[in-house]
């Protein structure tokens, strides 16, 4: 059974929802030797987070920001948490209700998802910077 396990930085981004599934495949070079398995994507970030959705028309990623900035305001007034800036404690309440993490099988060297999906990598903050993932793939 293989196990590869590897870190992949990602440069920084604007706030928003990116689709990342690109690069993730591209940092796994074992992956097309793998007939099934698991790929596990973890953020190592308490204001970012994963998910997985619509990978075609960018309104689904506009609508996902617009959705969560409605749902997680800034400036609340309960806050406690704003050393860090308004979208600090937002972000942290988004990566919370996203996750951390994402599972996705591996079929005959590729990630199996549907036709329709993508990796999203979630950026809750203005200037969050460059975030880093690690990738941990196991099969056979």
């Amino acid at each position: 059974m293989l196990i590869k396990q590897t870190e992949l930085r990602l440069a920084a981004k604007p706030r928003g929802f990116h689709l990342i599934s690109h690069e993730v495949e591209q940092a796994l070079s074992q992956l097309g030797s793998v007939k099934a398995g698991l790929l596990n994507v973890f953020i190592k970030h308490t204001s970012a987070s994963l998910t997985i959705n619509e990978n075609a028309d960018p309104t689904v990623r506009q609508d996902f920001e617009s959705h969560f900035n409605e749902m997680v305001p800034e400036n609340a007034p309960y806050y406690r948490h704003t050393f860090e800036g308004p979208d600090d404690m937002p972000a942290h309440l988004k990566s919370s209700i996203l996750g951390s993490s994402v599972t996705i099988p591996v079929t005959d060297g590729g990630l199996n998802m549907g036709t329709w999906q993508g990796i999203y990598l979630c950026e809750h903050r203005d200037h969050g910077g460059g975030r880093t993932l690690v990738l941990t793939l196991q099969g056979e």
